[in-house]
């Protein structure tokens, strides 16, 4: 058999990186193997890797020079930042820099880049719509990625930018219907009656290796995934369907969001709002045929919720 390419991970033991590890490992006759990076080897996500076979090494963004036996002799590379874990799009910008500088020294062949748009385009600096956040944006965690783009062929690396979405798996954790007075199941969210698209973890995973199966085919595009666009209130019903008992749409003003004053909630209720007032534009550049041309498993939200019924009950 020939010898089989290594795609370093970064944020392996994350949601998006853990993803692409699942996808190449499930693919046993692949091309491909995996080289998982993360600031804590010695955890139980990393050690769960290990058991799977996976090579785990440690490296840190915020480190530089920790980045360069990371890439050692890598095909290819899958970057994503977490804007939440600092909260700071300045920092994601420096981050993605780093890595792409390492990447670059490296030789890497093909690199995905975990993106989003520049929510700018859509509702500039001075449209108060929304406030200015962290001086310079309206989205700081897309907006930040996105001018993090250039790093990477200004740096020399081939590279794929890979645009995703509202994750599905949130609807399990932060964003998971709560309770209300009433003792009822509430899906809040501030989208009004627009659409919201989501996309699973795992579709993810799956298109980013379909991307580097494609080689150099896809060098320099913009790939724009989600697994469905719908409506909140058809989130909702959905949601009823699945778990057994009603779920209601509880839809605040993007205002109304923000004034709940949780870490992030500026910043999330800036997010919905664009989702909602950029709702054509952000869905149209996410082309559901498209995507499943490169993942013929592309989950809808049925799809997901079928797949995860035990864990949206028990939420």
């Amino acid at each position: 058999m020939t010898e089989r390419k290594i795609i370093t991970v970064i944020g392996a033991t994350g949601r998006q990186g853990g993803g692409l590890v699942r996808a190449v490992l499930a693919d046993r006759d692949g091309e491909f193997t995996v080289r998982a990076v993360t600031r804590h080897p010695d955890g139980e996500p990393a050690a769960e890797l290990k058991r799977l076979g996976v090579e785990v090494v440690r490296a840190d963004m915020d480190d530089p020079p920790s980045l360069a036996p990371a890439f050692e002799h890598a095909y290819g590379a899958f970057v994503v930042t977490n804007f939440w874990e600092h909260m700071s799009a300045e920092r994601e910008k420096t981050q993605a820099h780093a890595v792409a500088r390492a990447a670059a020294h490296a030789g890497v062949q093909h690199a995905i880049w975990s993106t989003l748009e520049d929510t700018r385009e859509c509702i500039p600096l001075d449209d108060e719509r929304m406030p200015t956040l962290q001086e310079r944006y309206k989205v700081p965690h897309f907006d930040g990625k996105a001018e993090a783009d250039h790093h990477f062929p200004d740096e020399g690396v081939p590279t794929t930018f890979l645009r995703t979405t509202f994750y599905w798996e949130n609807l399990l954790g932060a964003y998971a219907p709560q309770r209300g007075a009433d003792g009822a199941l509430q899906l809040t969210f501030p989208m009004g009656g627009s659409r919201l698209s989501g996309v699973a973890v795992a579709d993810i995973g799956r298109t980013a290796l379909a991307v580097l199966r494609r080689g150099t085919d896809l060098i320099a595009a913009t790939i724009s995934i989600a697994g469905e666009h719908l409506s909140l209130a058809d989130m909702a019903a959905a949601l009823t369907e699945a778990r057994g008992e009603p779920v209601r749409y509880r839809p605040l003003t993007p205002d109304e969001w923000r004034a709940q004053g949780f870490p992030g909630a500026d910043e999330s209720g800036n997010m919905f709002q664009y989702y909602a007032d950029c709702e054509h534009r952000f869905t149209a550049a996410r082309d559901l045929v498209a995507v499943r041309e490169l993942n013929p498993e592309l989950q809808n939200f049925a799809t997901w919720l079928a797949a995860n019924r035990d864990a949206w009950r028990n939420a």
